[in-house]
């Protein structure tokens, strides 16, 4: 059995654990997404004329603490659905989230009011990303379906035969012969 890192977060698994590691998760999430995004607003490598302008001249511990404070509550609001059910990548999601909002933040500098704006931007966009995590559990085929046809196991878990139907293929309409005699 190969060994699976705990910390990846491409998979789409229900997260279960202690809250501790929950907390510890969104912290070290967020930390990344406003870390990131105060070193990407310090330099450019590029020309001056394409992409975000570096960080505005000026107190930076404003913007710095209002996106802890905002990706702390994204990263709870995916970490909490995750534990319930699979939610595809949760820790990019809250992490570019994070970035994105304290880039725009440190270049712009916009008024606390756009500030909140943004930062309710950010937790609808987590909240719809959970919606839809939820809608595509209610979609998803009852444990033990078949993939292909839609039928599910018997109780030995071997799936019922299949027959075929009208035209040669699929399952056959139930009650109908299709033997031909």
């Amino acid at each position: 059995m190969l060994h699976q890192d705990s910390f990846d977060m491409d998979d789409e698994t229900v997260r279960h654990g202690p809250l501790w590691r929950h907390a510890l998760w969104a912290v070290v999430v967020t930390g990344f997404g406003v870390g990131f995004g105060w070193f990407t607003a310090s330099f450019r490598l590029g020309p001056d004329e394409y992409g975000l302008p570096l960080a505005a001249p000026g107190p930076v511990w404003g913007y710095l603490v209002a996106w802890t404070v905002i990706g702390l509550v994204t990263a709870a609001v995916l970490r909490a659905t995750a534990a319930r059910i699979p939610v595809y990548s949760p820790g990019f999601v809250a992490s570019f989230l994070t970035f994105v909002g304290t880039r725009i933040s440190l270049s712009q500098r916009p008024e606390p009011a756009l500030v909140g704006a943004l930062g309710a931007a950010c937790l609808v966009l987590a909240a719809l990303w959970c919606a839809f995590a939820l809608r595509r559990r209610e979609e998803a085929p009852p444990e033990g379906a078949s993939p292909q046809d839609g039928r599910t196991a018997g109780a030995s878990g071997a799936a019922d035969p299949v027959l075929p139907g009208p035209g040669g293929a699929g399952p056959a309409a139930p009650g109908r012969d299709v033997t031909g005699t």
